[in-house]
């Protein structure tokens, strides 16, 4: 007697071309061009989901950077004075409070500095 995998192969392929909707044409139609799709897109999910931590940490850092420009002080000499300071405030935190409460980030800035100048006196 012949085994069929009719259900199993079924919801296998029912499951693939769900992933692949919103395709044109072939892309989500045809099941070769279904399977490479998906593969591939999985491997960019995969990888993007760890450069899309990158680029926010890129992008909190270039604000950070910029705000710190603009009350006088270098980002490495800011990261540092924070840590001189202890105030532990992740960079999203900060660039976040830079935008949205200036006034805030101007109080770190200063206490930034009073550290700094403690520590190093020609620093700032």
């Amino acid at each position: 007697m012949r085994i069929s995998y009719g259900k199993a192969t079924r919801k296998k392929k029912k499951r693939i071309f769900r992933e692949a909707r919103g395709m044109r044409g072939g892309r989500s139609k045809l099941w070769r061009s279904v399977q490479e799709l998906v593969r591939r897109n999985r491997c960019y999910a995969f990888r993007d989901r760890r450069v899309r931590k990158r680029d926010f940490r890129q992008l909190w850092i270039t604000r950070l950077t910029a705000a710190c420009r603009m009350r006088g002080l270098r980002y490495s000499l800011f990261i540092h004075g924070l840590e001189l300071a202890n105030i532990m405030l992740n960079r999203k935190v900060l660039s976040e409070m830079a935008i949205h409460n200036p006034e805030v980030f101007d109080e770190i800035v200063v206490l930034v500095k009073k550290a700094l100048s403690a520590k190093v006196p020609a620093a700032v």
